[in-house]
């Protein structure tokens, strides 16, 4: 059964002004439940990840800092949120439903987070909208306690996963691999195992030449035991914070590649939504959800 960490506080603790295009977290869960691509069954509600598992990733410092709200206000305005005890608590349960998708991913193929992708958390510090980082502090998870060996980290969105290469520095069993626009935010690059820049306006056609040329000779070099798929639909030509040219469809191809390559593969993969900010809410809400309509289809 395809499982799906969801819970009310994805959208509903933020503060306000920042809603939009957060609604998404409310809006996508109820798109599917209303076509009938999941039901109730498929969605769980993540309790907040217990402390020891995120100081398995992230500097004991910085945690105690950001959840006493001792954060400076340099540091506050680079995450780009109000610090607040309601949402250092929405990114705790954030990480535990990336966790939990992940282990539900080693028992059923496929695990997914409607919320997810924190790829600007760095070890000891939080940038643009992520305070921790789930795709780090899963594989962690998966590392130290499941003999899971080798990872690989696909991040397709927009933006450069800045926070996850740098964590992962100097884990060789962990592989970094992202495909951003290479003149967009965050101006200073991470080195990744594998940075793939693109050029801004980049199309369909482009875009999925290269991730086919790329990914499965990754698959065959990385040899990976689990794939962490970060899915940000913030590649869309419409999108207000991203600087590539995709269409919903495309954004929909790239999803289908990197998906059946994980099922052809037998291997486990969980996927964390990551950014999406285009002007109409439906575009958001359409994008994502092709993601899971893949995920049904795929595995189930």
């Amino acid at each position: 059964m395809l499982k799906i960490a969801w819970s009310e506080i994805f959208a509903h603790s933020l503060p306000e002004g920042h809603r939009f295009p957060m609604a998404k977290y409310d809006l996508l869960p109820e798109q599917l439940l209303y076509e009938g691509t999941i039901t109730d069954d498929n969605l769980f509600a993540p309790e907040p990840l217990e402390e020891p598992f995120i100081l398995d990733t992230h500097d004991p410092d910085y945690w105690e800092r950001l959840s006493s709200l001792q954060l400076t206000p340099s540091e506050i305005r680079k995450t780009g949120f109000p610090l607040s005890e309601q949402l250092v608590q929405r990114e705790v349960v954030i990480m535990n439903g990336t966790v939990q998708a992940s282990l539900f991913a080693l028992e059923y193929g496929i695990g997914m987070n409607i919320a997810g992708g924190t790829h600007h958390a760095f070890t000891d510090r939080g940038e643009g909208f992520c305070l921790l980082n789930d795709i780090a502090i899963a594989a962690n998870h998966l590392l130290k306690y499941k003999s899971i060996n080798k990872v690989l980290v696909v991040d397709l969105d927009v933006h450069q996963g800045n926070g996850t290469a740098q964590i992962f520095e100097h884990e060789p069993r962990v592989f970094t691999f992202s495909m951003h626009c290479g003149h967009n935010y965050p101006f200073h690059k991470e080195k990744s195992d594998l940075d793939v820049p693109l050029v801004e306006g980049t199309d369909d056609k482009t875009y999925l030449a290269i991730l086919r040329e790329t990914l499965p000779r990754l698959l065959d070099e990385v040899e990976p035991e689990f794939v962490f798929f970060q899915s940000g639909v913030d590649v869309l030509a419409t999108d207000k914070l991203g600087k590539l040219g995709m269409s919903i469809e495309g954004c929909k191809q790239r999803d289908r590649m990197v998906l059946e390559l994980c099922r052809k593969n037998n291997l486990p993969v969980t996927v964390s939504m990551g950014g999406g900010y285009s002007e109409k809410i439906a575009h958001i809400v359409e994008a994502h959800a092709n993601t899971f309509r893949l995920a049904q289809q795929l595995w189930f």
